[in-house]
C-alpha cells in the first residue's frame, strides 16, 4: 500500500499526539522530578537590595549582623542577574567595609568646602539639607517662567534639571517626577534612557 501524503500527516500527528498525551498522564501519587534548590538564607537573615552603578538594576542579597556587614551576593531569584554579578557589582561588599574593618575612603557624614575654600570641613546632616532645599527654592523663585513669549500660562522653571540614577525603581521613579513637575521642573531625564 502506497502511503499518501495525506495519510503520512495523519498518521504523524496521531502519533505525536499519543506520544504528547501519554506523557503528561502520570499515575496519581507518582513522585515527580524536583528541581534541586539549596536554602540560600543566612540564619542572622538576609535584606535584598540593586545594584547602585549602572542602569541594569541587578539584585542582592546583603547580609548584615547589627552594624557589621556579613556578606553581599547576587540573588539567585533575580529575574535580571539570577545570582551573577560584574566586576562593579562583585565589589559592593567594599562600599563599607574592606576585609575585616570598616571602609577607610567610605564618607559616613557630610563634607563642606566653602566656595573658594581649600579645606572641606564636617557638617550635620539637617545644615545640608536646609542648604540643599534654600539653594532650590532660591533658583526656582529667580528664574521662574509664568508666561511663555506667546502670552500661555506655563508656570515652570528652566533653570533647575534633574538626572535619576540606576537605582532608582520605577515607585520612586514616579514619586521623583511627581515632586519635580510640582517644582515647575522641565528638564526631567533618568539615567536609564540616556
Amino acid at each position: 500500500m502506497a502511503l499518501t501524503r495525506k495519510a503520512f500527516l495523519r498518521l504523524g500527528g496521531g502519533g505525536l499526539a499519543g506520544a504528547l498525551l501519554s506523557a503528561g498522564l502520570e499515575p496519581i501519587g507518582t513522585p515527580r522530578a524536583a528541581h534541586a534548590t539549596f536554602p540560600l538564607v543566612k540564619r542572622i537573615g538576609e535584606k535584598t537590595t540593586n545594584c547602585p552603578y549602572d542602569a541594569t538594576g541587578c539584585g542582592f542579597n546583603v547580609a548584615a549582623d547589627g552594624n557589621t556587614l556579613i556578606n553581599i551576593e547576587g540573588d539567585p531569584e533575580h529575574p535580571i542577574n539570577r545570582g551573577g554579578a560584574c566586576s562593579k557589582g562583585a565589589s559592593l561588599y567594599q562600599l563599607r567595609q574592606v576585609g575585616d574593618q570598616l571602609n577607610p575612603r567610605r564618607l559616613t557624614g557630610v563634607l563642606y568646602r566653602a566656595p573658594g575654600g581649600a579645606q572641606w570641613e564636617a557638617k550635620p546632616w539637617d545644615w545640608a539639607i536646609d542648604q540643599i532645599a534654600r539653594k532650590i527654592k532660591a533658583t526656582r523663585d529667580g528664574n521662574w517662567v509664568e508666561k511663555d513669549e506667546q502670552g500661555y500660562t506655563v508656570n515652570r522653571t528652566e533653570a533647575i534639571a534633574s538626572v535619576g540614577g540606576a537605582a532608582l525603581d520605577n515607585e520612586e521613579c514616579y514619586l521623583l517626577v511627581k515632586a519635580l513637575r510640582s517644582l515647575g521642573l522641565v528638564y526631567v531625564e533618568h539615567q536609564a534612557r540616556l
